[in-house]
């Protein structure tokens, strides 16, 4: 299991766009995707036009699938024209809750 963190920074004139196509990406993540055990959306209180995703899943097949959804290329279509240069994503080892059961209940 792992996770990923990741920043991005939005064109302030395509946050609604933006908005919806994550929203639609990390619902979806989560209600369809066996694999993927949280995906939420964070924005940074000091610049509304940053944010952040966090997201949890089983191993790298499930990232693959998330990848191969429609939800996910709604996401990468709006990306390509909403964000402000590249995605910053670090990858994670989740330590705590350390409980395999808390990530994969739902």
């Amino acid at each position: 299991m792992f996770a990923l963190w990741v920043k991005v920074r939005v064109k302030p004139d395509g946050r609604e766009r933006f908005l919806k196509a994550i929203e639609t990406d990390a619902l979806g993540s989560e209600r369809d995707e066996p694999g993927c055990y949280r995906f939420n959306v964070l924005q940074d209180t000091s610049d509304p036009n940053t944010y952040f995703f966090y997201e949890v899943y089983e191993d790298e097949s499930a990232l693959e699938k998330h990848r191969a959804t429609p939800h996910y290329a709604t996401w990468r279509a709006a990306a390509a024209e909403t964000l402000e240069g590249p995605a910053q994503v670090t990858r994670c080892t989740t330590v705590f809750p350390s409980a395999r059961s808390y990530w994969t209940k739902h």
